[in-house]
């Protein structure tokens, strides 16, 4: 065997090599056929830059026999898919796009990312990619109908990956051994300084005595490189290697100037350990690497919670349940669960999917969804989501939404998004850390040009008191650290932020717009009375039931006023129309409901002078009926309204009612400004004219016909029982339907911004005071390390003074002043 290495994966090649790829045309040796394949792939697939950019070696592959591909196969069954694949919404309805959730194995830096990232997006029929350095999760948009999901498993496995099913327990195993891996680090480090502050205290002793026999000296000085040793090379490896990747990709980083001062002081320490000559700073060494290892820690944690927020709430799913099977209950995996299907729900057990109630009354408790901490009454008839508890009473559901399409997994699914998102104000500040550190790496140098020719034997300690001093720790950690706070509050309260401008860019809006129907309202219509036109010769019964099976079709909150159980009639070629109502056929005939103008366009007919919404049911040639539709205000919506104009904001309701209504709902809240008869593109046309005058929009709706609205305006947010399509849309979402929230929002958004502010002022102050400290010689690096952990930590603490305030003003029990608890009926 010879020493020769494979240039893919850097194992021993066999003697004599007889197997080559050309890499930028030479001709490196491979040990296998297997990595010969996977080299030829990364440079038929124009990546060869991956291995200028790689920080470690690539995984060797074994040749991809048949076994393998026909196992690879397997994933392209549906049965296989359904527990990680999930269709794309789009409004193209087009059924071949599908998303794939998937764990990578062998992913070691960013490099890897790169890679993956850019070989699988130059698949054909390959959309997006994004691959997830922390939790190694990759999600992978591609149309079925081009590639199947094994050719995109088989690529990542031809570069050097290992490609999984995502599941939780695999993700929670891979982020259990990030953590273990980082406290073994810790643990070393740690250990390491307090060892080495020991020897460190002796040596301090004897100069400052000047008594100390040499022999000792230098015993101490080496016990103290050899204790310092694993510190540096185990427990800083993390730091050199991000900073080599930094170099090589021309992006300075503060790992940069940290692996120069570990670097350089232990390597200046072992030449005065052995050579007598200067001092040795092993203990700056070991606790500048534990102190900036435990701000890492905590940032690790961070990220750690956030990836396991999703999972929290897909734990919350019990494994089994009691559905109903020939008459008699029986306990089955929940996997198996249908819609339609009829389930028993026993006190303490948590619910196995979204569901009505059949029969009797309970309590639930929604608070992991909604943020809402007192169980809620349950009547029948009502909707219990997945995943809440069940406290009172066994109840039977009858199973409506199960998987991907429950209310939970539509929150998990916007928690994900919020995670790949990075708020424009973090980047701002990761780019303002890059330039700092290429200043201080400046100033460096001419600190280390002036001092040595005034005094060469202070020289290099004084440039690493400078390296050490204004590392950028606090810097970066000033912003990711208030919006976590900030977020993690705003979800617990029950505001689901799912994009990262909308922290930032709550300070900058001056006008909220509400809708009003399951907004401003309650959402919970109901119908009150039916009018049949003269000439009608069906029965109310009949009308209704025909209204009934239109409103089927619908997801507006109006259709919930109608029975949607009737069997009566049944409809076909329905079609939505946006903002005006619903057409289809019922027994060969074309009936529409809806605004007048649309469900009867012939002639111009008068609503009933009764307030409420009214709906108009016609078919081709005349008019039938009349339905009353009626909705009440919630009782925090005065009081919101109210609190939005102390803060100077423009509170308009835009709405597709009419006059009367709207005039009425406004009159009742407060709101000046309003306007009625309003369709999507009314609204949106609205928003427009605001935004070219300067303004900021804040758009609140619920809607599917809310959706251009909330796509066009500065910040959208939904309600927590909008539609799909809304929440998806939105930037947040009100997952408590409490609308006080939106207003805590503000005033929690300005305080974050503040916090950010303060945290900003202090890093960037700190480093500029300490710098011509550190460069005039009067701070010795160990004092540096102190001073820059110290620093990290007032930012970090400082940070969660948002998480104190928050629960100061938003405890259990807590009522604002001006909160109205009357109901107003529309």
């Amino acid at each position: 065997m010879s020493k020769t290495q494979c240039f893919h994966c850097s194992l021993p090649a066999p003697e004599p090599v007889v197997f080559f790829a050309e890499v930028e045309g030479k001709q490196q040796p491979m040990c296998c056929p297997g990595c010969k394949a996977v080299t030829e792939a990364i440079i038929a697939g124009g990546l060869e830059n991956y291995y200028q950019h790689r920080t470690e070696s690539a995984n060797p592959i074994a040749d991809l026999s048949q076994r393998i591909l026909e196992e690879l196969r397997i994933y392209d069954r549906p049965e296989i898919q359904k527990d990680f694949v999930q269709p794309v919404n789009n409004i193209q309805n087009d059924d071949s796009r599908l998303v794939a959730n998937l764990l990578i194995e062998g992913i070691t830096c960013a490099a890897c990312v790169w890679l993956l990232e850019n070989h699988l997006q130059s698949l054909d029929g390959v959309e997006r990619v994004i691959v997830n350095l922390s939790t190694h999760e990759a999600q992978v948009t591609w149309h079925s109908d081009q590639i199947p999901l094994s050719d995109i498993l088989l690529a990542i496995h031809r570069i050097g990956y290992k490609a999984y099913p995502w599941r939780a327990d695999h993700q929670e195993a891979m982020l259990k051994q990030e953590n273990r891996t980082f406290i073994r680090r810790l643990a070393v480090a740690g250990l390491g300084a307090m060892q080495v502050m020991m020897y460190a205290i002796a040596l301090y002793s004897g100069a400052i005595s000047n008594d100390m026999p040499e022999m000792y000296r230098n015993l101490l000085r080496v016990v103290s490189a050899i204790v310092a040793t694993p510190v540096v090379f185990y427990a800083a490896a993390p730091f050199f290697k991000a900073a080599w990747r930094n170099i090589k990709t021309r992006h300075l980083g503060m790992d940069v100037p940290v692996s120069i001062a570990i670097g350089g002081a232990y390597l200046a320490s072992l030449w005065a350990t052995f050579f007598a000559n200067g001092e040795v700073y092993y203990d700056s060494v070991s606790m500048f690497t534990f102190f900036l290892l435990t701000g890492r820690y905590l940032e690790l944690r961070a990220r750690h919670a956030t990836a396991r927020a999703a999972r929290a709430l897909t734990n919350l799913m019990p494994p089994s349940c009691l559905k109903e099977i020939d008459g008699e209950f029986v306990r089955v995996p929940v996997s198996e669960l249908q819609p339609n299907d009829k389930v028993r729900i026993l006190p303490g057990d948590a619910i196995p999917a979204d569901g009505i109630l059949l029969s009797g009354s309970t309590s639930v408790n929604e608070s992991m969804l909604t943020g809402e901490y007192l169980p809620i009454e349950k009547q029948t008839g009502d909707t219990l989501l997945c995943s809440s508890l069940n406290v009172d009473h066994p109840v039977e559901i009858q199973v409506t939404k199960i998987g991907d399409e429950t209310r939970v997994a539509s929150i998990i699914k916007l928690l994900q998004r919020a995670q790949q998102d990075k708020p424009a104000i973090a980047k701002l500040a990761d780019k303002v850390a890059g330039w700092f550190v290429a200043a201080v790496l400046l100033v460096a140098i001419c600190v280390y040009w002036g001092w040595s020719g005034v005094a060469p034997e202070d020289a290099f300690w004084i440039t690493l008191s400078v390296l050490v001093v204004t590392c950028p720790c606090a810097l970066s950690l000033a912003t990711p650290a208030a919006l976590t706070a900030a977020t993690g509050y705003l979800h617990k309260l029950g505001l689901l932020v799912t994009r990262g401008h909308v922290l930032e860019g709550l300070h900058t809006i001056d006008h909220v717009i509400f809708d009003k129907t399951g907004t401003l309202t309650k959402g919970e219509l109901s119908l009150t009375q039916v009018i049949p036109i003269e000439d009608c010769t069906l029965s109310l019964d009949q009308l209704t039931a025909m209204a009934a099976a239109l409103e089927a079709h619908s997801e507006h909150p109006i259709a919930r006023a109608f029975s949607i159980t009737s069997q009566t009639f049944t409809a076909s070629e329905v079609k939505n129309h946006l903002g005006m109502g619903i057409e289809g056929t019922i027994n060969q005939q074309q009936l529409r409901i809806g605004r007048p103008d649309f469900a009867f366009p012939q002639s111009t007919l008068k609503t009933p002078e009764t307030d409420g919404k009214w709906l108009l049911l016609a078919d081709d040639n005349k008019p039938l009926c009349w339905f009353r539709i009626t909705d009440s205000l919630r009782p925090e919506a005065a009081a919101t309204v109210k609190r939005l104009q102390k803060m100077g904001k423009t509170v308009i309701l835009l709405s597709g009612d009419t006059e009367s209504i709207v005039a009425n709902t406004a009159e009742s809240l407060g709101i000046k400004q309003w306007q009625a008869g309003s369709s999507p593109d009314d609204k949106l046309s609205y928003i427009q004219n605001l935004q070219s005058k300067g303004h900021k929009v804040l758009m609140v709706g619920d809607g599917i016909n809310d959706v251009p609205v909330l796509a066009g305006a500065d910040i959208s947010m939904a309600m927590g029982n909008s539609s799909d399509l809304a929440r998806t849309s939105a930037d947040a979402v009100l997952i408590s339907g409490n609308l006080e929230r939106l207003a805590d929002a503000f005033n929690l958004t300005t305080k974050t911004r503040r916090i950010i502010g303060q945290n900003l002022a202090w890093a960037l102050g700190y480093n500029l005071a300490a710098l011509p400290l550190a460069a005039a010689g009067m701070i010795a690096p160990w004092m540096a390390a102190t001073g820059m952990a110290l620093s990290s930590l007032i930012v970090v603490a400082n940070a969660l003074r948002l998480s104190r305030s928050a629960k100061q003003a938003y405890s259990p029990g807590h009522q604002h002043a001006d909160t109205f608890t009357k109901e107003a009926v529309v």
